[in-house]
């Protein structure tokens, strides 16, 4: 079985992002953790550049008894709390770590299809953007 969700944060460094995430469900469900890969290329520490989801349910801390709907709120609450401590992206994590000022103007950057240390970031959110620069 296959779901597409939709997460449009309403708060953080994602407000107002339009994130899709493909999800395969095994047939071993709930025996084994559904499988996320979010489609939008995005600038974010738990999710790499192709779409891989660093979440720990997802992986070695998955139950049977976890449901999609925690898996989804999961999800959301990456969006809305990103982890340093546990990345996929790297560069993302380290900015967000030592930097949160340049994390924030990266973000923003990239929501609006904009470059990160030359990387293309596709557009996930709409309305005008100049990027502020700081000396």
């Amino acid at each position: 079985m296959k779901i597409k969700l939709v997460i449009t944060p309403d708060a953080g460094y994602y407000e107002g992002g339009r994130f899709e995430f493909d999800c395969q469900i095994p047939e071993e469900f709930p025996n084994k953790a559904p499988e996320f890969h979010c489609i939008p290329k995005i600038y974010h520490p738990n999710i790499d550049l192709q779409g891989h989801v660093c979440l720990n349910i997802l992986r070695n801390d998955w139950k049977p008894t976890l449901t999609l709907q925690l898996v989804f709120a999961g999800i959301l609450h990456l969006f809305l709390q990103p982890n340093p401590n546990d990345p996929l992206n790297k560069d993302a994590a380290n900015d967000l770590a030592k930097f949160p000022k340049k994390f924030e103007e990266h973000v923003k950057e990239s929501l609006h299809g904009g470059y990160v240390d030359g990387e293309k970031f596709d557009k996930v959110k709409e309305g005008y953007y100049r990027k502020s620069y700081y000396y």
